[in-house]
C-alpha cells in the first residue's frame, strides 16, 4: 500500500516522497521534491494526497486525505501588478503627500485610470481589482473636500515641482469645452461657443501644461465665458501658488487677443503665440520683389522686429518680434485647398451648382462674381505661418519650436476626454463637477507619467496588466501565494513605472 512519507536531506530541506511498495527489502519511492519552508511544504504534501488518489472512485467519509485532495479553495484574488503600479505612479508624483494620504481620493482617480465610469460604479472597478473600498456614503462626503480650490493647489503643487518649474519656465495653455445633455444653463452650465459643435450647455475647461505636456493646472469656467478670458485667471492662480515671478506661455492664436496680449504684457510676462495674417507681411513681398519668380526656399524664416512705441515702454512693454516660417508641403496643400474652392465658386457663379459657403464669392446685390483679390492674397500667405515673442534676445529656433510643443497639451486633452471620459456625465452641481475634475486632473498626471517611462499608451498598459492577477489558495493551515508569469515586455514596461 502506497504511502507519503518526509525526509529531511543534507541540505535541511525537508524531501516529500510517495513509497508506492516495501516487500523483502526493496522499494519503490516517487520523490515529488524538497519543501524550505511550511508552505512549500504543506502544498507538497496537497500534491501527493491527489496523486495517492488519482483515478479512483472515492466514498464522502469525511476523511482529511479525500478533503484535501479536492479542488483548493481560492481566499482572494486581485489585480496586484496593475495597482501597484499605478499606486508607485501616484505615490512618485506625491499626490499621496500632497492629499493627506486620502486613500478614498487616490481610489477614484486609479479606478478611473482602469475603467472610466461614475463614482457609484468606481466600487464595483475597485472589487474587481481586489482592494478594499470605501462606502458610497463616504465616497459623496469626501466630494465636497476634492471640489476645494485649495485641493486643486495642493495637486498642482506636486505637480510643479515634478516638472521642477522655475524662472521663464515654458508652460503651454489651452482651453476645451464639456457638454452636459441638459437644455436649461444655471449660470454654470452654460450654452456657448462648442468645440464639438454643441447646442446645449456647457463649462469651459483651461489646462495648463509643461512644455512636454505634463499637466500643471486645471480651471473650470462658466460655458459662456470667451477663451481669452480664462487664460490669465489661470495663469495668475498658477503663478501665485508656487511663487512664479515670469513664466513664458505658449498658446494658439486664436487664445490671444489684442487686449489679452496687452493684458499679459502688463502683467510683465514672456509669450510665444501663433500670430494672425490679415496681409502679406512687408519682409516676405519685399523678398518676392527682390527674388522675382523664385520660390521661397523651403524652411526659410523671415524676421520682422516690432520696437515698442515710447509710450508702451513708459508702460513697461517690450519690444516684440515676428517670426514667418515657410513651408513647401504646407503651401502645396494649401493651393491645392485654394484651387478647389475656386473651382466650386467658379462653377456656382457659373449657375452650375447652388452658392454654399465659399470665402472666395463675393456677392454685390444679386449679382456673384470671384474675389479675385482674396484668391491673389490666399496664393501670397500660402505656406507661411506666423509666431509673435515678446521675450529677449530670442532665436527664430526657440520659438518656432516652442510653439509646436502645443501637440503635447492637445494630446492631454484628447488622453482626458477620450481615455479618462472627462465630461462629467453624472454632475450637474458644480461642487460635484469641480470635484470630478480634480479626480480627472489627477488621473491625467498619472497617466502621462506612465506613458512617458513606459512608451506604451495607457489603453495597452492598462489591458495588458490586468490580465495577470495574483492569488492566494489556502492548501490545509497555510496560505499559498500564486500569479500568472509576466511576458518579457510587460516586466520592463513595469520596471521602468517602479
Amino acid at each position: 500500500m502506497a504511502y507519503v512519507r518526509t525526509v529531511k536531506t543534507s541540505s535541511g530541506a525537508t524531501a516529500v516522497q510517495i513509497v508506492h511498495s516495501s516487500r523483502r527489502g526493496s522499494r519503490k519511492i516517487e520523490h515529488l521534491g524538497s519543501a524550505h519552508d511550511e508552505q512549500e511544504l504543506e502544498a507538497l504534501k496537497v500534491v501527493a494526497a491527489q496523486r495517492l488518489i488519482g483515478g479512483q472512485d472515492e466514498f464522502d467519509l469525511g476523511l482529511d486525505a479525500v478533503a484535501a485532495a479536492g479542488p483548493l479553495p481560492i481566499t482572494s484574488t486581485r489585480m496586484s501588478h496593475l495597482w501597484d503600479a499605478l499606486c508607485r505612479a501616484y505615490e512618485g508624483l506625491g499626490f499621496d503627500a500632497a492629499t493627506g494620504g486620502d486613500v478614498v481620493f487616490r481610489d477614484l482617480v486609479l479606478a478611473r485610470i482602469i475603467e472610466p465610469t461614475s463614482k457609484l460604479d468606481s466600487l464595483r472597478v475597485l472589487e474587481e481589482v481586489g482592494v478594499t473600498s470605501t462606502s458610497y456614503r463616504t465616497l459623496t462626503r469626501r466630494l465636497k473636500a476634492y471640489a476645494q480650490e485649495s485641493w486643486r493647489q495642493q495637486l498642482a503643487a506636486a505637480c510643479a515641482k515634478r516638472s521642477a518649474l522655475g524662472p521663464a519656465s515654458l508652460v503651454l495653455y489651452d482651453v476645451t469645452t464639456l457638454y452636459f445633455e441638459t437644455h436649461e444653463g444655471d449660470g454654470f452650465r452654460e450654452p456657448g461657443f462648442s468645440k464639438e459643435r454643441r447646442l446645449e450647455p456647457q463649462i469651459t475647461v483651461g489646462l495648463l501644461t509643461d512644455a512636454a505636456g505634463f499637466p500643471l493646472m486645471i480651471e473650470a469656467f462658466e460655458g459662456n465665458k470667451a477663451e481669452t478670458h480664462t487664460m490669465l485667471p489661470t495663469i495668475r492662480s498658477f503663478m501665485a501658488a508656487h511663487q512664479l515671478e515670469d513664466v513664458t506661455i505658449v498658446a494658439d492664436a486664436g487664445m490671444i487677443s489684442e487686449a489679452n496680449r496687452n493684458a499679459i504684457e502688463d502683467e510683465k510676462l514672456s509669450f510665444i503665440i501663433g500670430a494672425k495674417m490679415p496681409e502679406v507681411p512687408y519682409v516676405v513681398s519685399a523678398w518676392r520683389k527682390a527674388h522675382p519668380g523664385r520660390e521661397i526656399p523651403d524652411g526659410h524664416v523671415f524676421t520682422q522686429p516690432w520696437p515698442a512705441t515710447e509710450k508702451e515702454r513708459a508702460k513697461g512693454r517690450r519690444d516684440k518680434v515676428t517670426y514667418y516660417r515657410y513651408k513647401a508641403d504646407s503651401a502645396r496643400r494649401s493651393l491645392r485647398g485654394i484651387d478647389t474652392q475656386i473651382a466650386k465658386a467658379e462653377r456656382a457663379v457659373a449657375g452650375k451648382e447652388p452658392v454654399k459657403r465659399n470665402r472666395f464669392i463675393k456677392l454685390t446685390g444679386g449679382a456673384k462674381t470671384i474675389n479675385r483679390d482674396l484668391e491673389a492674397k490666399a496664393r501670397a500667405l500660402a505656406g507661411l505661418k506666423a509666431y509673435i515673442t515678446n521675450m529677449e534676445n530670442p532665436t527664430p529656433e526657440f520659438v518656432i519650436g516652442s510653439y509646436h510643443q502645443l501637440w503635447h497639451i492637445e494630446k492631454s486633452f484628447r488622453m482626458s476626454k477620450h481615455d479618462l471620459r472627462a465630461r462629467p456625465i453624472y454632475h450637474r452641481k458644480r461642487d460635484s463637477i469641480q470635484a470630478h475634475l480634480s479626480v480627472v486632473f489627477a488621473a491625467l498626471a498619472v497617466t502621462r507619467l506612465i506613458e512617458d517611462r513606459t512608451g506604451w499608451s495607457i489603453k495597452k498598459f492598462v489591458r495588458t496588466t490586468r490580465r495577470y492577477r495574483t492569488v492566494q489558495i489556502r492548501a490545509g493551515n497555510q496560505t499559498l501565494t500564486a500569479e500568472d508569469p509576466l511576458p518579457p515586455d510587460l516586466r520592463d514596461a513595469l520596471a521602468l513605472v517602479n
